[in-house]
């Protein structure tokens, strides 16, 4: 059944953009590694960043909503797993102090989601908006502005190095 799966997503469009879609919801790989990998297996660039795009953004409403909440019952319930909820969010706190984000919030927040670079992204920038307490009707689409910019960026890059082969 697996193996059929694994054919089925390799082997159809839509399998390699929901394939793609999977790998861009990942924090860390995000949609730096998804649109890269939708565009190797096979999928248009314009697909791939469709599919980067909708899966990096799947995630960002749920993160916004109940991280705090989530951090809070990992530390009562998983207290081993507390120190590393601190350091996320000291991390996420850190990064939201720098003077460009507390200066300039929203744009603050649409660079940093904008530019591809690990540690930087749509989880972290969801992270952020949460513990700035924006609202999700205000963070959502500069969230998503932030992502389209980064997808761009990396379907240049992707288009550049595909082209050099």
């Amino acid at each position: 059944m697996l193996e059929a799966i694994s054919l089925w997503l390799h082997n159809t469009t839509v399998g390699k953009f929901l394939f793609t879609m999977l790998i861009s919801m990942i924090p860390v790989a995000e949609l730096r590694v998804g649109l890269p990998a939708g565009v190797a297996m096979g999928l248009p660039i314009p697909l791939a960043l469709l599919a980067g795009v909708m899966g990096n953004m799947l995630p960002v409403p749920f993160v916004i909503l109940f991280i705090r909440r989530i951090f809070k019952w990992i530390r009562v319930h998983i207290p081993k797993l507390g120190a590393l909820v601190d350091r996320l969010e000291a991390r996420a706190y850190a990064k939201m102090q720098s003077k460009q984000l507390v200066r300039y919030e929203v744009w603050g927040l649409l660079a940093f989601v904008a530019i591809p670079l690990p540690g930087t992204g749509a989880w972290t920038g969801s992270l952020i908006a949460a513990l700035m307490d924006l609202r999700l009707k205000n963070a959502v689409p500069v969230i998503f502005c932030g992502v389209v910019i980064a997808g761009l960026i990396m379907t240049a890059l992707t288009y550049g190095v595909t082209a050099l082969l």
